[in-house]
């Protein structure tokens, strides 16, 4: 009996970040709406915190979409590399947002704190990490490594 090449090769480690971020953000989102339930929306309340960062239920719908990304695009090392970009561009983009809306209740929809914006500009730069991880050799020359 033989085994595929899938099942037998080994994960990168991009891979394993990408998916451990992605399981922590599923969790964060999922414990987020044990604190701020379904009221609020969009609300801005920094009362309603999760280990001191401020949520509301559409922040923790976003936790949710990205965990969801990392734990579905993790196990093929091009996807897992399009999840950092991913995490690179909508991370980057939220910690600019959130220097501008952390103080501004009327534009702060996703309910964001100082804290907030240190946790993004370090999933940016996770997400970069798993966008520029260095290529094995392994990982080039496996059937449907970049996309598929």
């Amino acid at each position: 009996m033989t085994q595929s090449t899938s099942s037998t090769r080994s994960r990168a480690p991009h891979q394993w970040l990408a998916v451990t971020i992605g399981a922590v953000y599923l969790l964060v989102g999922a414990a987020g709406f044990l604190v701020t339930g379904f009221d609020g929306f969009a609300e801005h309340d920094h009362d309603q915190t999760l280990l001191g960062f401020a949520i509301n239920p559409l922040h923790n719908i976003v936790h949710l979409l990205i965990g969801l990304l990392g734990v579905t695009m993790w196990s093929v090392p091009g996807r897992a590399r399009v999840f950092g970009w991913l995490l690179v561009v909508g991370y980057g983009a939220t910690f600019v947002y959130g220097l501008i809306a952390v103080n501004n209740p009327d534009i702060n929809i996703l309910n964001i704190n100082a804290a907030d914006n240190v946790l993004h500009i370090l999933s940016a730069l996770a997400g970069l990490a798993i966008a520029l991880w260095p290529h094995r050799q392994a990982d080039a020359a496996a059937p449907g490594s970049h996309w598929s």
